[in-house]
């Protein structure tokens, strides 16, 4: 038989557990609004019941319950919707940096616009074709002359601010190149917290939830697998382990440096890895990635092969991707085009130019200056000292007869031939690429979206669910109190009034 407290350490066993459970219930309702964590579960299991088996042990009708355990107190996670929500996050932040990238492009473009390149050739080809018609006009000829200053100035501007974006570009990345190695490292000490707390058999569930928002932020600028350890020492059963984080390419499989895997965190030697990407000024998607402790080799990547946020804004930047081939829609891309627009048209310009004469016969002059070759042609192209400092020189005329402005109309007509279908195309090109991607951008969104609704289905907080257990753990409480003052009410009548017959 059990001994006669027996039902009292029961009673107790059920409430310490009960109670327990409804410190976790407080934990959760607490953390509702809490980002990143992950609802806690107290699992019960039934102590070990009396007699214990063995060859020894009384002869009973059968074994008697000694009551309930908190045997854990484990976090609800899915591991495979984590790794799929990282995936889609990669995928989301590659195309938000794109996307992002391409407005500041399109805004550039400022189509259409007063102040835009089309308006100001608008402008410079009807002071033109004023001049076509009053070739003798000193006032027409001050006009052409400003209207030229302030075309040429649009492709300065453009230029200019498209290399000012282009270094703003560069900033982001050595902000997000600081902020990855920013998670590396919390990550790595966040795990080497979690391999010295385990194996003493302690579950440390805000951990886990602190690791697990620390590699949803990496994610979003790098595609990673993350592969759970075995748990070390006297683990629980619910304890998570260490974990190593590898680098993986856009089809999802994991970049290699030497035949071998690349790991940003390993868990074996709790090192972590360091980016260090080039400062070429040019072309800066070539990363080295270092061990923290200095041992092992330093792996170097185009980590342009990883979508993510950072591969995003490096493809903008560079121009090209990991293979070297040139991409559209890109700062260089953009800004040859540019390039190739301007030259193509001053070049035009100053050949019909030449071919006129001025008002004090003046022929071969020049409009604009410009590069031979197209690269920095817009944000170098100016109209000469010579027509700046002498309208008069403006050759209007072809043949230098008074009232001759054929020439005007000439020059006039090379913004239809040498510029207009550019430049709409050009424009077209971006926008297409802007919706492009902002499509793109708001598809994986949604399938981002879509991922973590279910994560949170299945470790978000329930506050009605959790109300419900509230009760249901109060209740069981309550039942065990009531079984501690049931068994103390026979431990009375047995020690107070047992063998008091006629006293």
């Amino acid at each position: 038989m059990t001994s006669t407290f027996h039902g009292l350490e029961t009673a107790a066993r059920g409430m310490r557990t009960q109670q327990a459970a409804l410190h976790t219930t407080g934990h959760n309702i607490s953390n509702a609004n809490t980002e990143g964590y992950s609802r806690q579960r107290v699992n019960f299991g039934q102590t070990e019941p009396y007699p214990a088996a063995a060859r020894n042990a009384p002869q009973m009708p059968g074994q008697i319950g000694t009551g309930v355990e908190a045997e854990s107190v484990q976090r609800i996670r899915e591991g495979y919707l984590d790794q799929q929500f990282r995936g889609e996050n990669a995928q989301s932040g590659y195309w938000e940096s794109r996307h992002s990238s391409l407005e500041r492009m399109e805004e550039l473009l400022n189509e259409p616009s007063d102040q835009g390149l089309s308006s100001r050739m608008n402008q410079f080809y009807d002071a033109l074709q004023d001049l076509s018609t009053n070739p003798e006009d000193s006032g027409a000829r001050a006009v052409v002359k400003e209207r030229g200053i302030a075309l040429a100035d649009s492709f300065n501007y453009m230029s200019d601010t498209l290399e000012s974006n282009k270094a703003d570009l560069s900033n982001q990345i050595g902000t997000n190149e600081s902020e990855i190695n920013s998670l590396l490292s919390n990550l790595n000490s966040v795990n080497k917290q979690i391999g010295n707390v385990e194996p003493n058999g302690q579950v440390p569930n805000d951990m886990y939830d602190e690791r697990d928002r620390l590699l949803d932020d990496l994610s979003k600028r790098m595609n990673i697998e993350v592969e759970k350890m075995e748990p070390e020492g006297l683990a629980s059963d619910v304890a998570e382990g260490k974990v190593n984080v590898y680098l993986l390419n856009g089809d999802g499989e994991r970049m290699q440096n030497g035949g071998d895997d690349i790991k940003l965190i390993d868990g074996d030697s709790l090192d972590h890895r360091t980016v260090s990407i080039s400062e070429d000024s040019e072309t800066i998607g070539d990363v080295t990635l270092n061990w923290e402790s200095g041992t092992g080799s330093a792996a170097d990547i185009d980590i342009k092969n990883s979508p993510g946020s950072l591969a995003g804004m490096l493809e903008m930047h560079d121009g090209v991707d990991a293979e070297g081939n040139d991409l559209s829609g890109t700062y260089p891309d953009l800004n040859d085009q540019l390039d190739q627009l301007a030259h193509d048209f001053a070049t035009s310009f100053n050949e019909q130019h030449q071919q006129g004469t001025g008002l004090n016969g003046t022929s071969n002059t020049a409009f604009f200056n410009i590069p031979t070759d197209t690269e920095g042609a817009a944000s170098a192209i100016e109209v000469t000292d010579t027509i700046k400092n002498d309208t008069d020189k403006i050759a209007a005329s072809l043949d230098g007869n008074a009232g001759d402005g054929s020439n005007a109309t000439a020059l006039s007509n090379i913004k239809q031939d040498h510029f207009d279908e550019d430049y709409q195309s050009l424009i077209g090109e971006y926008g297409v690429q802007t919706a492009e991607a902002k499509q793109m951008m708001d598809n994986s969104a949604t399938l981002r979206e879509n991922v973590d609704s279910r994560r949170m289905e299945v470790s978000s907080v329930s506050l009605d669910e959790e109300m419900t257990n509230m009760i249901q753990f109060q209740q069981a409480y309550n039942a065990a109190a009531r079984n501690i003052t049931s068994v103390d009410e026979m431990l009375d009548r047995i020690i107070n009034n047992m063998g008091r017959v006629g006293i």
